[in-house]
């Protein structure tokens, strides 16, 4: 072998040499004098970084979800009423699951550590109710009726202040000029319209909020500081009587409302036939109409000569406590861990009528699934050396299908202040198909993620499209939505405190609210899939180096 070749293999055993041999190879040759030739380091390929959203989003999985749905939309558990049996064993399942999995209970009490407990009323009206205008006196469910609570448990007399339609715009306000607060108020219902019925305060002439929903002039009013409202449609082609004997059954029920030693949470809202209301306002139907006429004309505000008569009413509610529980779990995180993200759903349903169980699979039996899923994922995670930066609360909350009360009550009494709470996930039914995306791609509804946070909406985006690619739905942030998805479930109690928040939702499909909301008609794989977005973007967001700020108030 002659120098040059021995040279040439000793270089070839370099390479393959360990790497800590391979800095320096002294080759001695037959040369006079030898010599040092220096073999560059080969520094081995760095391995790929392993994403670890994956490897614990695939724990969050069709059999997983299905198993606890399977226990939470069962006749067992009695349909989930608030207040009753089965809500009450829903909560104490939550809670096991999340105490099973490894979550800490955040609450104070040591006894039950998962549970948030409060007390709700459970309101009838009871007999007696009246209400009269002069000498004249009118019926309950006849010529009047209320909905929700009341401030009139004996004969009172008030004089309602007329305050048009109730509604207030950019360019249009009912109450301008006007100090409501504590007082009683007379609004219209709709909105001023042109001749042919398209609505004067849409670019498109399309219905707005305020012609839709009475809810939200009723929010209104609260806000401005009224203790009630009377309602009243002057529509000539509706029927008063009609709609008060179709409500009947209804307004006849129990209802369930917050206990407060103060004022009432909401205004009380009380509808009145067109008669009643022109009697108060010392007016006539020819009167009326032309009034309205004036203000569709001017398209803003007209004041208005009526001369508004006292009123004397007494609807009292009779009480009993109704006592509930939140169910909540946590993940602390390590050096961002006084930001908390909010994960949220509702384990509340319609219980038990006529004799049937609304079991709820969907609405809300396929969130509850789903968070408690993604919490036993974060667990595992943080149990093998993966756990999340910021802190992740777990809250299933009770009451929202009687008026998002358990998420008002955890936002009043929340275990972690508000001010570290840096956003709210809220997954309220995510395992069906609505007609609008039948044969189409996976998709889901996502509300509210911008209204808030700019950069919500950015980071959800960019997880979808690197995860999950599902159709992302925006349509129901539109402020002018007439079904007012944004103010129906619970992560709205975290937006009026100015906490940003992405609503995740399938819509409505024909077993809404019906007996007929089953754990077969489920469709779980769009559920995973749907339950695994929420997941990666709440790693995300738990482990992102910048929190989430609010930038934004859009309505």
């Amino acid at each position: 072998m002659t120098n040059k070749t021995l040279l040439i293999a000793l270089l070839a055993l370099a390479s393959v040499a360990p790497a800590h041999a391979q800095d320096k190879i002294k080759v001695k040759t037959k040369t006079k004098k030898s010599r040092s030739v220096s073999v560059p380091a080969v520094a081995p390929a760095p391995a790929p970084e392993t994403d670890w959203s994956v490897k614990y989003a695939d724990l969050v999985s069709a059999d997983r979800l299905r198993a606890h749905l399977s226990v939470l939309a069962s006749d067992e558990y009695e349909g989930r009423e608030t207040g009753m049996k089965g809500q009450h064993m829903a909560a104490a399942y939550v809670a096991e699951q999340f105490k099973n999995a490894g979550l800490t209970g955040p609450v104070s009490d040591p006894a039950e550590p998962y549970l948030q407990r409060f007390n709700l009323e459970q309101v009838s009206w009871a007999e007696g109710a009246n209400l009269k205008v002069g000498n004249t006196s009118y019926k309950w469910l006849v010529d009047f009726y209320g909905l929700g609570d009341s401030p009139f448990t004996q004969a009172t007399t008030v004089k309602p202040v007329f305050v048009g339609y109730g509604i207030e715009q950019e360019g249009y306000s009912d109450y301008a000029g006007q100090d409501v607060k504590g007082k009683d108020l007379l609004i219209a219902l709709g909105e001023p319209t042109s001749a042919d019925g398209k609505s004067l305060l849409s670019a498109d002439g399309l219905p707005t909020k305020w012609g839709t929903d009475y809810r939200g002039k009723a929010q209104l009013a609260t806000q401005k500081g009224a203790r009630s409202v009377f309602f009243v449609d002057l529509n000539p082609n509706s029927n008063f009587s009609k709609q008060a004997a179709r409500l009947t059954p209804y307004i006849s029920r129990p209802s369930t409302v917050m206990v407060t030693e103060q004022q009432p949470s909401r205004a009380a809202a009380f509808f009145i036939s067109p008669a009643v209301a022109l009697q108060m306002l010392g007016t006539t139907d020819a009167s009326m109409k032309q009034y309205l006429a004036k203000i569709n004309t001017a398209k803003k505000p007209v004041a208005s000569n009526f001369k508004v008569k006292p009123v004397q009413i007494q609807a009292a509610r009779t009480r009993t406590p109704l006592p509930t529980e939140n169910a909540l779990g946590f993940i602390e995180g390590s050096d961002k861990k006084e930001d908390i993200i909010v994960i949220s759903a509702h384990h509340d349903h319609l219980g038990i009528q006529n004799g049937v169980v609304f079991n709820g699979a969907d609405d809300d039996g396929s969130g509850t699934s789903a968070i408690i899923t993604m919490a036993e994922a974060f667990a595992n995670a943080k149990k093998e050396g993966h756990g999340p930066r910021r802190s992740l609360l777990f809250l299933s909350v009770t009451g929202e299908e009687k008026g998002l009360f358990g998420s008002e009550y955890y936002s009043k009494n929340p275990v972690f202040p508000m001010a570290q709470t840096m956003v709210d996930l809220n997954v309220d039914m995510i395992g069906r198909t609505d007609v609008e995306h039948e044969g189409k791609a996976d998709y889901v509804y996502v509300i509210g993620s911008d209204k808030l946070a700019s950069q919500l909406k950015v980071v959800q985006e960019a997880q979808n499209a690197k995860y999950t690619q599902l159709d992302l739905d925006y349509r129901f942030d539109d402020p002018a939505d007439p079904n007012r998805f944004y103010y129906r479930s619970d992560h709205y109690n975290f937006a009026v405190n100015k906490v940003p928040v992405s609503f995740f939702f399938n819509g409505v499909h024909a077993d809404y609210h019906k007996e007929t909301d089953e754990i077969s008609k489920i469709e779980f794989p769009k559920m995973e899939k749907r339950a695994k977005l929420v997941f990666h973007l709440a790693w995300e967001l738990a482990n992102r180096e910048e929190r989430i700020v609010v930038d934004s108030n859009k309505p």
